[in-house]
């Protein structure tokens, strides 16, 4: 699949979350964790309610993550996690519900490379096939769902141990293949 079919997709699937949340959920202000997503500006600490924003300026952290592990990230990676500003959104897959992880600002990005490096590392010192996550099961996060850096198939994994089973052939088929769920607010 290429990017835009990822890019196209995850559209859908959040035109199709703000279609079911009829109010926006509520965070709370943090002036030092700022986001592009906030509605508007309040004083710390005050609840806020917040939306999926896209990304308007270009990154380059995927091109240093792949410099930093000396491989090319699967374009559909870099697409999913370059496309909007969110806090994880929730789904519903045909076996079970999951959260889509994503990039609150430019330093939560940072923090996805740090984490996205790690498991690299892990990766490679158990000799697998190199994968990259993007969602974990809900309710209790034991399981990650990755993209195959080489075939771009999504994978169910379990750290520390080598793939369960392939969940679909691209991002893109399977966030099509997703149910939105309501984006519960946050205390």
């Amino acid at each position: 699949m290429s990017t835009h079919s990822v890019t196209a997709a995850l559209d859908r699937f959040i035109e199709k979350q703000q279609q079911l949340q009829t109010k926006p959920p509520l965070t709370v202000y943090d002036a030092k964790w700022p986001s592009a997503c906030y509605t508007e500006t309040v004083q710390d600490g005050t609840k806020v309610t917040w939306r999926p924003v896209r990304q308007t300026e270009p990154q380059d952290m995927f091109e240093r993550l792949g410099n930093a592990l000396e491989v090319e990230v699967h374009p559909d990676l870099v697409a999913y996690f370059s496309r909007y500003w969110s806090d994880p959104l929730p789904a519903r897959a045909s076996d079970g519900e999951l959260s889509l992880l994503q990039v609150w600002n430019e330093e939560d990005l940072e923090r996805l490379r740090s984490n996205l490096i790690g498991h690299a590392m892990a990766v490679q010192k158990q000799k697998r096939p190199l994968t990259f996550f993007f969602a974990c099961t809900e309710p209790d996060g034991d399981y990650f769902l990755s993209i195959d850096n080489e075939s771009g198939e999504i994978l169910l994994e379990q750290p520390g141990k080598k793939p369960l089973r392939k969940l679909a052939d691209s991002l893109a088929d399977y966030i099509d293949s997703l149910e939105p769920l309501l984006i519960p607010d946050m205390e």
